[in-house]
């Protein structure tokens, strides 16, 4: 009966220990499953928290608005001399005679806004500084990376038109932000430069929407 007995304890704990191994991967399974999604909860709250934080002001930041407009007008004068530089690639790579003749004509003009700009700074009293602007230097990448991506012709001219009414959009935003700031601080001087560049760039628009809508843009689709 004794050996009976033992024989029947081996045997069960076998069948204990066999149960308990096949039962182990679901086991495993789910905890990791458990683990995963309190691991991702976790970094998911983290990164919410990231987003909702207060950016600290740096040292040197706008403590009011009239540094603020000065900051904007640092950043608008680099992009126009960095503008002034990119144009010249722009015409070039055009085989449209009347985008050709639009983007020469705009340079023109952006070398006397740089000049109003270097007259708002003087009539503010302070020295002409560029502060690189982050917005117009991924703007002129993209033009670059679109005029790379483009065969010469109708298609090219079409992409040249988009990445140059992006640059416009931008500076009319700009403009029209800064023309703001110049008439609430009464800077009269700064807002006739800051308006009249407003116009331009609204004009430079206009005429590239035309030059598309003419017959720019059907001839790129069977380019």
């Amino acid at each position: 009966m004794e050996t009976k007995r033992a024989t029947a304890t081996k045997s069960t704990g076998k069948k204990i220990s066999a149960s308990t191994s096949k039962a182990s991967p679901k086991a495993t399974s789910k905890s990791s499953a458990k683990m995963t999604g309190k691991s991702s909860t976790k970094s998911t709250a983290k990164t919410a928290a990231k987003s909702s934080e207060k950016i600290p002001a740096k040292q040197d930041s706008a403590k009011n608005l009239s540094d603020l407009f000065e900051d904007s007008l640092k950043d608008i004068y680099w992009a126009e001399k960095a503008l002034s530089k990119a144009l010249p690639k722009m015409q070039k790579n055009a085989t449209d005679t009347k985008l050709k003749q639009a983007l020469g004509e705009h340079l023109e003009e952006t070398k006397e806004q740089v000049k109003r700009l270097e007259a708002c700074f003087k009539a503010l009293k302070k020295k002409a500084e560029a502060k690189k602007c982050d917005a117009m230097q991924g703007l002129l990448d993209e033009g670059t990376g679109i005029m790379e991506e483009t065969k010469p012709g109708a298609v090219r001219d079409a992409g040249i038109i988009a990445a140059a009414q992006k640059v416009e959009h931008y500076e009319i935003a700009t403009y029209g932000t800064l023309a703001a700031y110049a008439k609430i601080l009464k800077e009269k001087e700064c807002l006739k430069h800051l308006l009249l560049t407003l116009d331009e760039e609204k004009n430079c628009n206009d005429l590239l929407s035309k030059i598309a809508d003419t017959n720019l843009n059907s001839k790129a689709i069977n380019a």
